[in-house]
């Protein structure tokens, strides 16, 4: 196995340095209270590029020849290590070609674009847009740098560990987000070199956990598909470059359904008035997953990439989830008055209507019933239940429905 060294990682910071923003760690109040421990947040997401990703092509790039840089730089990402490295390519004036999937949300396209980038959309996941680029560097002589299995880019990714424990030389565990594991072999391999009691725990999506199937054969394995909203993540196969670090490093993986990171947007935006990329949330979501107490956690959000679409979705997703926007279904006769009763019962008991839905067609007897479908907002699912039992109370014989917005 290829050595990574304390003086590379050390070398690595130096010049990671020069480019990152300060992403000094933040105490969440709100996930201690939840947990019983104290947990903090490395918010990569608040990076220039707006992830962690530029840390290690800025030093993989920084580690080139002028002549590998004047050919021209190619990558294939999802996003954010696209970002990365066409900013870090246009600080070293060198052409960068990005190969992107067709499905990679349009702010990251866009921000890609924006530092001059040559953006080429192919394949539906990474693995595809990876051997487009790889094509594409042999017939133009690209200089290829990969997204995750590259030790250069991944002890680049390190510097992040070696910020944490400079702020908090105490912290018992360090939640990483696994895609391809590049983030999470630089993180853990320096965790464990600057105190081997660190725990480094891996957090993949549940239908993209490459990781830790590979890890259970103990060999690098390709999944047959993946399928999570966390895009940044959403990656086949890890690299076998990085998996005798991960190996030796990490301590456990974790893996989250995607319903879990729609709950976790809205706490993190409700509670800490910040927008994470679902990939970034893998470590929030995974603090009750933990069995531990009295620990000092960091969670590290590794973007905040996100298109105002899919966040928009995200939220609604999340309201009804929790029980704060939910539809029901009520049969009433069709004569005056009988809508005032349901609008004025449902304001007795503090509910909000957003939709009505009046179908007078349900029955061919009208006078027997019609039905209203109602979209209300609520407290939370104590509040719908009071809600919804005043509704039956009334007679109206509510039947909840899936709310459709």
């Amino acid at each position: 196995m290829e050595e990574l060294t304390l003086e590379k990682f050390e070398e690595a910071s130096e010049i990671v340095s020069r480019v990152t923003l300060e992403t000094k760690l933040k105490y969440s109040e709100y996930f201690s209270n939840q947990t019983g421990n104290k947990v903090y947040f490395k918010p990569e997401n608040m990076q220039y590029t707006g992830a962690y990703k530029v840390r290690g092509a800025y030093y993989k790039i920084s580690t080139l020849s002028e002549e590998d840089r004047a050919k021209g730089i190619i990558t294939a990402s999802a996003g954010n290590h696209a970002q990365g490295v066409a900013y870090a390519a246009k600080l070293y004036n060198a052409k960068a070609v990005i190969v992107m999937p067709t499905n990679t949300p349009l702010i990251k396209i866009n921000r890609t674009k924006s530092y001059g980038a040559e953006v080429v959309l192919y394949g539906d996941v990474y693995d595809d847009a990876c051997e487009h680029a790889l094509k594409l560097a042999e017939e133009h002589g690209y200089t290829f740098i990969h997204a995750f299995n590259d030790l250069d880019v991944a002890c680049g990714q390190g510097s992040i560990a070696m910020e944490i424990i400079k702020e908090l030389p105490t912290v018992d565990y360090i939640l990483c987000p696994i895609g391809g594991g590049g983030l999470c072999t630089g993180v853990s391999t320096l965790a464990k070199m600057l105190n081997p009691k660190i725990k480094v725990i891996g957090v993949e999506p549940e239908d993209a956990n490459c990781m830790q199937e590979s890890l259970k054969a103990d060999h690098v394995v390709s999944l047959p598909s993946v399928n999570t909203i966390a895009d940044g993540t959403a990656v086949r196969t890890p690299g076998d470059k990085l998996f005798p670090y991960i190996k030796a490093n990490v301590d456990e993986i974790i893996t989250v359904p995607d319903d879990e990171l729609i709950g976790a947007f809205l706490d993190m935006i409700e509670n800490h008035k910040m927008v994470v990329e679902n990939s970034g949330l893998l470590t929030v979501a995974a603090l009750k997953h933990l069995d531990v107490k009295n620990k000092k956690i960091v969670s590290i959000l590794s973007g905040g990439n996100m298109d105002v679409i899919t966040m928009s979705s995200v939220v609604q997703h999340g309201l009804i989830q929790r029980g704060r926007i939910f539809s029901v279904s009520c049969l009433l006769p069709d004569k005056p008055g009988e809508l005032a009763k349901v609008a004025s019962l449902i304001a007795q008991v503090k509910g909000n209507i957003i939709k009505l839905d009046h179908n007078q067609f349900i029955t061919i007897n009208r006078s027997a019933a019609v039905e209203l479908k109602i979209t209300m907002e609520s407290f939370g699912e104590s509040h719908k239940k009071e809600i919804i039992a005043a509704l039956a109370e009334g007679g109206f014989r509510p039947k909840e429905i899936r709310a459709n917005l």
